[in-house]
């Protein structure tokens, strides 16, 4: 899924999902829950990096 695709399916602009993805910006813990629900995803996958995420 596209950052505007997620962006428009949770009411927030480009930008702002452009700071979460990111990680300029921390979305608040609604906000997350809301995105792992999108991405049909638990939301811990959010929270805690994976092994390619700390290269």
């Amino acid at each position: 899924m596209s950052q505007t695709e997620l962006a428009n399916k949770l009411g927030k602009t480009f930008n702002m999902v452009n700071l979460y993805a990111t990680n300029k910006v921390q979305p608040p813990i609604p906000v997350l829950y809301r995105i792992a629900d999108i991405l049909k995803i638990d939301v811990r996958e959010l929270l805690i990096p994976n092994k390619l995420d700390t290269k």
